[in-house]
């Protein structure tokens, strides 16, 4: 790793942690202005936290949050990045997918909820729909324009040699599709957590941090809503920058150098 590398990585760390003083500041900010049942402070919060942390409860809403996002966001990449690829090679696939999407998204994903709640019942299972839903798009999205970027000459000279639509899939396009794969994966990662703790908080199924969440501010307990929402924020930002941006420069490391 080189020099300027080290000292990029160096500034964006460090830029980091002052958001992350500066968001706290202003939250410590609106405490002191704010009566206390209406804005707790950043240390009663995270005494909550600390004694969150050692119930059962917390764990099993922590469980089920994470077991929903696995579920619906890995099948959202699935069919997002399959769909995205088959739609490389087939042109009028490709245009009613897009058109598809661009109707699609414009819709709430928790609108689709009270639809799901009727077809499937009370469960995880439309909150798994919903946050697949919501991640598809984003990540169908990131392949199809990227395999748009694709030099044909390249699309060319695999046919000449005899490849099938499979090859091309596997030897042209999702090598060149890569980085837009993995971006497209981070902004599908932030609908479906955004989704997921929606879905929670609306359907009040089971265990869930979204569910936890809304408990609090049904009962107006200020300090469980702030806990709440600090886990949510903080787990957020772990997968984010410590899943999702390491897969990102292990599958990229020639950008890295």
């Amino acid at each position: 790793m080189s020099a300027s590398t080290r000292v990029t990585g160096a500034r964006k760390h460090l830029a980091g942690v002052l958001g992350v003083l500066f968001i706290l500041a202003l939250w410590q900010a609106a405490a002191f202005a704010l009566p206390d049942f209406l804005m707790p402070g950043v240390p009663a919060v995270l005494e909550r936290l600390f004694e969150d942390l050692g119930k059962q409860s917390f764990h099993q809403s922590l469980m089920g949050t994470l077991g929903r996002l696995g579920a619906g966001y890995g099948l959202a990449l699935a069919a997002g990045i399959g769909f995205g690829l088959v739609a490389a090679v087939l042109f009028f696939f490709r245009e009613v997918l897009r058109s598809a999407i661009v109707i699609l998204q414009s819709i709430p994903s928790i609108a689709w909820v009270p639809l799901f709640l009727i077809v499937m019942g009370f469960g995880s299972t439309p909150i798994i729909v919903v946050v697949a839903l919501s991640a598809f798009f984003p990540a169908a999205l990131s392949v199809m324009n990227a395999t748009e970027s694709v030099q044909r000459v390249h699309v060319s000279a695999a046919r000449v040699m005899g490849a099938t639509p499979w090859g091309l899939v596997k030897r042209v396009y999702l090598p060149a599709v890569m980085p837009e794969l993995i971006t497209g994966a981070q902004l599908a990662f932030g609908n479906a957590w955004r989704a997921l703790i929606s879905a929670e908080m609306l359907i009040g199924f089971g265990k869930g941090l979204g569910r936890s969440l809304a408990y609090s501010g049904e009962i107006a307990d200020m300090t469980g809503v702030m806990t709440n929402i600090l886990v949510i924020a903080v787990l957020a930002a772990l997968i984010d920058q410590f899943v999702l941006e390491n897969l990102k420069h292990r599958l990229l490391r020639y950008q890295y150098v």
